[in-house]
């Protein structure tokens, strides 16, 4: 019989645009018995049950325009301009805890888009923050997740090119490198939040140290996905949970030292009930 030799990394967790806007939330819910938070606040099923538990109440973009005369919390990934003029239609209280590092994106963006250039997005289709981004240019910009589907496009000579937020900046560079390479002039605008792009690196220096790695995670996250690979790729003894009872005893060999690391939208108490649970494994 023996135990698991168990560390947490200290640089997983919530970005601090998640922090921002849980801290708000939170806030709110001490004042008064409910808040609504337009989408999920953090794409991470036991932290928004938590928050649930306490009174928030998500609803979406339908169930806004039918919302009169509430406070309603605007999460990290931003929004579009409309969800603005829906709130000054119905009278409502927007607490915007829209990420700094989003917002400055999003104005950067409008005043490309003011000046009439051509503007295309590296960025998840779908995804709450490029919905907000993409409403800076009356959804006229182009989205694409890749290289090869930028190049379905006809794409003009002169190119104005963002990125998501949370996207690999190594895959930023490298997209704009072969558009040149290509002829194509571009004007590259790197807004990606070193706080998420680093963690692709740190990431790999954590998984390679361990016999075991628990990746921790939601599953809606793409930021989660994406660094589950990161790890996976590193050390293919790499677990994905997004709860304490997805853990299976047979994973592990007595002795073996574990790392548990996790999502920019995963909650360090998640990962200490991962760790302690754990401990408690007599293998």
């Amino acid at each position: 019989m023996g135990t698991l030799h168990v560390t947490i990394d200290n640089n997983s967790g919530f970005c601090f645009g998640v922090v921002y806007a849980i801290q708000m939330a939170e806030d709110m819910l001490e004042e008064q018995d409910y808040l609504y938070c337009l989408g999920d606040i953090v794409h991470n099923d036991v932290e928004v049950e938590r928050l649930q538990r306490r009174g928030l109440r998500i609803i979406c973009h339908e169930q806004l325009r039918e919302l009169k005369n509430e406070t309603v919390l605007i999460r990290a990934h931003g929004e579009p301009p409309e969800t603005y003029q829906i709130a000054l239609q119905n009278n409502l209280t927007l607490i915007d805890a829209s990420c700094p590092v989003v917002l400055k994106l999003q104005n950067r963006i409008k005043s490309s888009f003011d000046k009439s250039e051509q503007i295309y997005i590296y960025g998840k289709h779908g995804h709450a923050e490029v919905m907000g981004l993409l409403g800076q240019t009356n959804n006229q910009a182009v989205v694409f997740e890749s290289m090869e589907e930028l190049l379905q496009h006809q794409l003009p000579p002169k190119i104005t090119l963002y990125s998501q937020t949370t996207k690999s900046t190594d895959n930023f560079y490298s997209i704009k490198q072969r558009l040149e390479g290509q002829g194509y002039e571009v004007d590259a605008n790197d807004t990606i939040c070193r706080q998420v792009s680093n963690r692709d690196k740190e990431l790999r220096t954590f998984a390679a140290k361990f016999d075991k790695v628990v990746f921790v995670s939601g599953t809606k996250s793409s930021n989660g996905r994406v660094l589950y690979q990161v790890c996976k790729d590193t050390n293919p003894q790499t677990y994905f949970v997004s709860k304490v009872e997805e853990l299976q005893p047979e994973w592990f060999a007595a002795g073996e030292s574990v790392g548990i690391c996790g999502a920019t939208s995963t909650p360090m108490w998640l990962m200490e009930q991962v760790r302690d649970e754990l401990l408690k494994y007599e293998l």
